[in-house]
């Protein structure tokens, strides 16, 4: 596992569990980073960058974000909208910055879909995003990672034109690949193929072709094959995505994934 540092998406954005209770118990399972979910109850405004930093550093954790995305539209053929939405991404990656966070997951999407908007109206825009976005979190120490979305732009089919046409790094999710068709070879072949570009990975398990995040291992993805190209010199972070508050399902997901490592 040598290069690769293992942590998990924090479910903060409830309520239900701080920040700090993630980072803690983080911290007592043995895991390397958590990735702050920066909306909702820990959005950027109610946050204290000093106090995460500060808390991190004592934890003994390094530090990843997940950019907001539910109410923000990058990629809006409107350009008010979109501008307005594109400076709050960097407020947020600024205070990502502020508070040490090395890399940060980047949702380039827009509810701007068929039948009112092509495809051909928005990729420009999200491509010029991307730019913006990766540009600016050079300039922060923030590296930009652009996760591929389950069934919409963009997929992972469609990042062959993400990496053509920006500079910016992946986070490829195992659960949104696995709904666009993907099985676990595939997986294994694109990590094979990409890998140089991919510094992120959500280990987002599930039961079938669904983006369910249930526990890892308690979902039907070969994890050893899909994952196979990790243990063979890729260097990067690997995160447990699983949508449960209970910290005991977390502890299972990390032995999971340290036996599929």
């Amino acid at each position: 596992m040598s290069g690769v540092r293992t942590g998990f998406v924090t479910q903060t954005h409830t309520g239900d569990v701080s920040w700090q209770e993630a980072m803690e118990e983080g911290s007592n399972l043995g895991f390397d980073f958590v990735e702050l979910y920066m909306d909702g109850a820990t959005e950027r405004t109610k946050l204290d960058p000093e106090a995460v930093r500060s808390l991190a550093g004592t934890e003994g954790l390094d530090l990843l974000v997940h950019l907001p995305f539910v109410d923000v539209e990058i990629g809006s053929p409107r350009e008010r909208i979109r501008e307005a939405s594109r400076e709050e991404q960097k407020a947020c990656i600024e205070t990502a910055g502020e508070m040490a966070a090395e890399k940060a997951v980047l949702h380039a999407s827009t509810h701007a879909t068929p039948p009112e908007w092509t495809r051909e109206d928005v990729e420009p825009h999200l491509l010029s995003a991307i730019r913006e976005l990766d540009s600016f979190g050079e300039e922060s120490g923030v590296e930009i990672c652009v996760e591929n979305l389950p069934g919409i732009l963009f997929t992972v089919h469609d990042f062959d034109r993400i990496f053509a046409k920006t500079d910016a790094a992946m986070t490829f999710d195992t659960g949104h690949a696995r709904v666009d068709g993907m099985n676990a070879e595939d997986m294994k072949s694109f990590l094979t193929d990409h890998g140089d570009r991919i510094s992120h990975i959500h280990v987002n398990d599930a039961r079938g072709p669904a983006d369910e995040h249930v526990p890892t291992g308690s979902g039907t993805l070969d994890l050893e094959t899909a994952l196979s190209p990790v243990r063979n010199g890729w260097s990067g972070t690997v995160s447990v995505e699983v949508y449960s508050f209970d910290f005991d399902y977390l502890e299972l997901s990390k032995r999971k994934l340290d036996d599929a490592l």
